[in-house]
């Protein structure tokens, strides 16, 4: 009998690293290759999870620094746990905070052991390192929780990348001691920026660890596409055949074609979210800006060959019409779309690898899509 947790591949192109597989967790599964949409601080925003549910998503993500600031984990613990907090039945990632550390650079102080932030809320000082980062993640009960890491910005100078690669190193193996559930998937994150001898070694050095999963992080702070895929195409090769590979805060639907055709099974992005608040549809043919004036009186909807809620009954002029008055339901209904267009991009991805057409179709569509989302 198949254990609760693990990872199963089933399927694997047979002209590019492409796979298609199946993570197990306590509460369920995920088709991968799969897009997690991001939760920060505990819901996705403008969805209700029973919509996320409808339009395919299977994991979702939160994230521990921001619940040790607000509520608090002990009010989580409380309530029921994170899943009864979040109203999601199924399998949650928290990150560790280790984002914040490159994305509060200018709130923190980073040493050896660890991490001092003053709150981006109110200025109080916090303190993360390896051990409360994981015990935070541990009380949270996500299924998928990860390591402390030090990401950092683009471009970086060499001693201070060297320097960030050999602290990830370093706190994973303190993640790895202070985790203490086995109900937890725990994954290593690979550091480096785009220096390849760098991404070697702290992969290197994480497989050493033997965690049930890893991470490529890091990436999308400014690279650029060239060197994201660049670098995602070296890395993932270097992790565990057999187990999960999850590429963190990437990106659009150019970056998740490529790395799936570089081995990667899990995605997650601010984009589709952010984007659809912003007006900014995504669609196979290209990005929609419904704000512009050419959509003041258009009767289509964003996409017409898509089935969700927002295409199926509004047009682009309503739209249009809600983001300029500032209605809220504006930004829900691209945002809905938008979540929608990714889990159909991945969903149209696991098929086309199960049919053995998925290289074809990457080498066809990765240009166009570079082309519409790159330019």
């Amino acid at each position: 009998m198949a254990s609760v947790i693990g990872f199963d591949i089933i399927h694997r192109d047979p002209h590019s690293q492409a796979r298609r597989g199946i993570l197990r967790t306590p509460h369920g599964t995920a088709q991968t290759p799969s897009f997690m949409p991001v939760g920060t601080a505990g819901a996705v925003k403008g969805i209700m999870p029973e919509q996320l549910r409808q339009l395919g998503a299977e994991t979702i993500l939160a994230n521990a620094y921001h619940f040790m600031i607000r509520p608090g984990v002990e009010i989580v613990e409380k309530v029921g746990g994170l899943h009864r907090f979040m109203a999601w039945d199924g399998p949650i990632l928290t990150d560790s905070g280790g984002y914040q550390v490159f994305s509060l650079s200018k709130l923190n102080r980073i040493d050896a052991d660890g991490v001092e932030f003053a709150s981006h809320i109110d200025g109080k000082s916090l303190y993360l390192n390896p051990e409360i980062a994981t015990h935070l993640q541990n009380r949270l009960a996500a299924d998928i929780i990860m390591c402390f890491d030090q990401c950092t910005h683009f471009p970086c100078a060499p001693a201070e990348l060297e320097s960030a690669v050999d602290r990830t190193i370093r706190w994973a193996g303190e993640c790895k001691s202070a985790h203490g559930r086995p109900d937890q998937m725990l994954f290593g994150i690979v550091q480096g920026g785009i220096d390849l001898t760098l991404r070697s070694r702290c992969a290197e050095a994480l497989v050493d660890l033997d965690f049930p999963g890893y991470a490529i992080g890091g990436l999308s702070v400014g690279e650029g596409h060239h060197h994201m895929v660049t670098t995602v195409q070296h890395t993932a090769p270097l992790l565990p055949a057999d187990k999960p590979r999850y590429l963190m805060g990437v990106g659009t639907p150019a970056d998740l074609i490529a790395s799936v055709q570089a081995g990667v099974d899990m995605f997650d992005c601010v984009l589709p979210t952010r984007n659809g608040r912003n007006a900014f549809a995504f669609r196979s043919e290209g990005p929609l800006r419904l704000r512009n004036s050419e959509h003041a009186d258009s009767r289509e909807p964003i996409d017409s060959a898509c089935e969700c809620y927002c295409c199926r009954h509004f047009t682009r002029a309503a739209l249009r019409h809600f983001f300029n008055d500032k209605e809220m339901l504006g930004p829900i209904l691209v945002t809905l779309h938008n979540l929608t267009f990714f889990q159909r991009l991945m969903a149209q991805m696991r098929a086309l690898i199960e049919a053995d057409a998925f290289s074809s179709w990457a080498q066809r569509e990765l240009p166009r899509y570079r082309a519409l989302y790159h330019a």
